[in-house]
């Protein structure tokens, strides 16, 4: 090799991006391989490549001994130090520079390989780099070939895989025609860097309304949340942060214009675009478009709702093989159940409750329309309550424990769960009687209570 050689480094460099520093090093490296594999040679070598001249030398590595046991590997102390270094001591190594027949031409072959490779690896980081940084983004791509798994596009500088998982079923795929695609994942391998692509992303409808609908990049409307079952339908939820400008007109433009495109883009895919309300019964109700909704029955602690619709309403709701409801579900996050007027009239408030997720051991007090028509109904319930409670508190005590007892004792137990009183002491009904007659001074009473007595 030459200063050519090092001038083209030089080039690599500038051009590509590729450090001459890293390319001699791992020249070096090949270099010392090749000579191993094509002199048939044990000997350790080493190999140095001139950073200015581009100039090869070539040296065998000896260890300094006294004795002499591996002609190929050990050099004595004395020739070491009259034919390679006086400097050299015993443990040290010698390089002696050889020469080795013909090494020149291989040189020359391994440094092309190396050279290749190493613009292939720049090439290839840099490729990846750049897709890297464009994950969740729309590229458009030319359809190439599709087999039994996969579908091939070209993206001018690599080809973009999507995988059956990402493709849409309904869609056709033409070659040489021309699509947009969402880059989905960017995985590095030592050949190619391999760009997953997706049709059948939620966020490609995300990016096609951002192209279509100006305001949204402006952020003057926003995406609240989406929902799609690709090939069939998506529901999108907007709102506008203008209240001057009305977010469903605008992501469809005049006469439709905005969102056809979109539609088209996906091959006639139906696209529901809703009202997002912070008001979740008004969310759910503009979900389940394009029902009409009677009402909205809503449990917020664990996002469960009953939706009630008219008789004739009730298929369109729930939409063809429930396509509606479980779109809306998705798109709101909450769990929703739908009735008809008909059947909701039969039901009796404990089946609503359980479809709403509440029950008995819920925490939150429920007040039925029942109980506040019949306010007295309350304060029994409340009465039955006070009575377990003493109940449980007479078994906490023997009969030898009674005296001990305290007012303060009884508050104390008064005020906790009556789940929390359980013991394993037995206590008949004459004791249960015997505790409520001679402590009922003791109990604690609530106003409504002490009013009664005193009447």
């Amino acid at each position: 090799m030459n200063e050519e050689f090092i001038l083209a480094l030089d080039e690599l460099e500038k051009d590509k991006n590729i450090d001459k520093d890293v390319i001699l090093d791992a020249l070096e490296k090949a270099l010392v391989k090749s000579y191993q594999k094509n002199y048939d040679n044990a000997e350790n070598v080493d190999v140095m490549v001139d950073k200015q001249t581009g100039d090869i030398e070539v040296f065998a590595l000896r260890e300094v001994v006294d004795d002499v046991n591996d002609n190929i590997n050990e050099i004595s102390l004395k020739e070491a130090k009259e034919e390679v270094d006086s400097n050299l001591e015993i443990g040290d190594i010698a390089r002696i520079k050889i020469a080795p027949k013909n090494f020149g031409r291989v040189a020359a072959q391994t440094a092309r390989n190396i050279v290749i490779q190493k613009i292939r690896d720049a090439q290839r980081d840099s490729v990846y780099g750049e897709y890297l940084d464009r994950e969740n983004e729309m590229i458009t791509g030319t359809i190439q070939r599709q087999d039994n798994y996969n579908l091939y596009v070209n993206l001018d500088k690599i080809e973009g895989i999507v995988p059956l998982k990402e493709q849409v079923i309904s869609e056709e795929y033409i070659p040489n025609e021309r699509m947009k695609f969402l880059i989905k994942d960017v995985k590095n391998s030592s050949k190619e860097p391999q760009i997953i692509l997706s049709r059948s992303s939620e966020n490609l409808v995300t990016r096609l309304f951002e192209l279509e609908v100006p305001e949204i990049t402006e952020g003057v409307i926003e995406i609240y949340s989406i929902a799609r079952e690709s090939g069939s339908r998506t529901k999108i939820a907007v709102f506008s942060n203008d209240e001057a400008i009305d977010p469903v007109g605008a992501c469809i433009g005049y006469k439709g214009a905005r969102v056809n495109s979109i539609v088209d883009e996906l091959q006639n895919e139906k696209i529901d675009i809703i009202n997002y309300n912070k008001d979740i019964e008004e969310f759910i109700s503009n979900a389940l478009s394009p029902a009409d909704i009677i009402e909205v029955l809503i449990n917020e602690k664990n996002k469960q709702s009953l939706v009630v619709v008219n008789d004739q309403q009730l298929s369109l709701a729930i939409g063809k093989e429930g396509q509606n409801a479980r779109l809306a579900a998705r798109l709101t996050g909450w769990k929703i159940d739908i009735k008809s007027k008909e059947d909701f009239d039969k039901m009796t408030n404990e089946e609503i409750d359980e479809i709403l997720g509440l029950n008995q051991d819920s925490q939150e007090v429920m007040l039925d329309k029942d109980l506040l028509e019949n306010p007295e109904d309350i304060s029994d319930q409340m009465v039955e309550k006070d009575e377990q409670i003493i109940e449980n508190a007479s078994d906490e005590f023997s009969n030898q424990e009674l005296e001990d007892v305290t007012s303060e004792t009884l508050n104390e137990i008064y005020e906790n769960d009556e789940d929390s009183l359980k013991n394993q002491i037995d206590v008949d009904e004459n004791q249960l009687d015997e505790v409520y007659n001679d402590e009922s001074d003791l109990i604690p009473h609530r106003e409504g209570d002490q009013e009664d007595e005193d009447q």
